[in-house]
């Protein structure tokens, strides 16, 4: 039973805690009162260092698309290994990855790689800036697009610091965040298009960027309405302002990304987690017009980009086999399990007579102990009594062998059958009669 003093996970937590702040170095990873240590993965389970195995519903925080150790990927990067791991030059498999993003999503123009998602978003502000000359972006309350200032602001935020729901204060998310920081980042309220609308019209002429998650993951992967969009599109191609979608979760949602379903083509997309097969990856696609500020071969570019390890060939050939397999057809397969598993999650809350529901969209899904409408980041931000049930409800599940990340959220993979779902219903169903939930 988890927690147990006496564990090997509970052991190495210690010792990591003596040469790692926090006894870690990826806060995702940890739950009071410490996180379980994994020793091996196959499919869709997970085995963790004192041999107890768990259905994973987290995929590495999405990233496992088709679960773990998938062969096509895993043979392909074995394959590799024995080529090289990196070199001071480009490689067929990059070329190729690209080659099989762009002819899946319209909006593809030019495409670079980088390490990880934020590192995606990183490059696509400076692209942006350098393309307008300006310098302030806008993004949305609640919103997470990585570690990186400039896109951080009201991640966090509370209702005692959240300001008004109309106009929400650009709250740093890091202690030390200079406050120009602050100055530079413009926050508007997710799904409410007429108030975000007029903060855009009055901010216009100092935007860079209107950067965006068609589906925001923080708040509970909840979908942004077609209407709010919608007006973000209309904005931005009057004003000539890029907008980017960040689809670095989203892009499982639709064969195209979450941008497909929608109808709507950005002018910059952010990508990582799926199209690396399992390891280190992100990118920026584009309009080839604003992903020309890379491009040296008229000089130095207005925005010099490299790095040691960008479109690294391990995660090249693994992204590769990975996005070739996630066709249309396994698309639909974990969309149509992740809308069962919601409104199967809907049902066992009306049956245990307790508040609550599944949000999400396609194979993404979160819990939450609440029955009010769930729209944006304020509506999702759970009460003390709510953060208290989830914590209940997350440790319940792990000692019945499932496991979510540590607000309830999860993902589905292909690898996912009939019985995996119904070993996590049953779980969810046993656990919300067991759990106190605080009135």
């Amino acid at each position: 039973m988890y927690p147990d003093p006496s564990s090997r996970s509970a052991g190495l937590f210690a010792r990591a805690c003596e040469v790692m702040p926090g006894g870690n170095t990826r806060l995702a990873v940890y739950q009071a009162p410490y996180p379980i240590f994994v020793a091996r993965a196959a499919g869709c389970r997970v085995t963790d260092v004192d041999g107890v195995e768990r259905v994973d519903f987290i995929n590495n925080q999405s990233a496992l698309v088709h679960g773990h150790c998938f062969q096509p990927a895993m043979a392909a990067a074995a394959a590799q290994l024995q080529r090289g791991t990196c070199f001071s030059g480009p490689t067929e498999a990059e070329l190729e990855l690209a080659e099989a993003l762009q002819a899946r999503v319209p909006g593809f123009e030019r495409m670079r790689f980088t390490n990880s998602g934020t590192e995606a978003v990183m490059l696509a502000v400076k692209a942006a800036r350098a393309f307008t000359g300006r310098h302030r972006i806008a993004k949305c309350e609640g919103a997470y697009h990585g570690s990186y200032d400039f896109v951080e602001a009201a991640r966090g935020s509370s209702p005692a610091n959240w300001g008004d729901p109309k106009a929400p204060a650009a709250v740093p998310y890091t202690k030390g965040t200079p406050p120009a920081v602050g100055a530079l980042t413009v926050v508007l309220p997710y799904n409410d298009a007429e108030a975000a609308a007029a903060i855009l019209e009055r901010e216009a002429d100092s935007l860079a960027a209107v950067i965006v998650e068609p589906v925001a993951n923080r708040p509970g992967m909840i979908p942004a309405t077609p209407e709010f969009l919608a007006m973000l599109r209309a904005f931005t191609r009057r004003t000539g302002i890029p907008l980017v979608f960040d689809e670095i979760i989203s892009f499982r949602v639709g064969h195209a990304g979450a941008q497909g379903g929608y109808g709507i083509v950005p002018d910059m997309t952010t990508l990582g987690k799926l199209i690396g097969g399992g390891f280190p990856v992100g990118a920026v696609a584009g309009r080839a017009d604003i992903m020309g500020v890379f491009d040296q071969r008229k000089g130095a570019p207005a925005v010099p980009h490299t790095g040691t390890f960008n479109a690294n060939p391990v995660s090249m050939v693994a992204g590769l086999e990975t996005v070739r397999a996630f066709d249309a057809a396994a698309v639909d397969r974990i969309n149509a399990r992740g809308s069962a598993i919601r409104t199967a999650i809907d049902r066992l809350f009306a049956e245990a007579g307790i508040p609550g529901q599944a949000s999400g969209a396609g194979s993404l899904f979160r819990i939450h102990f609440t029955d009010r409408p769930l729209v944006d980041y304020r509506s999702a931000y759970p009460t003390p009594a709510g953060q208290t049930a989830v914590a209940g409800l997350h440790r319940a599940l792990i000692n019945r062998g499932v496991m979510l990340s540590a607000n309830c959220s999860g993902n589905v993979s292909t690898v996912v059958g009939d019985a995996e779902v119904d070993q996590f219903l049953d779980a969810v169903r046993a656990c919300l009669a067991e759990i106190a939930v605080p009135a």
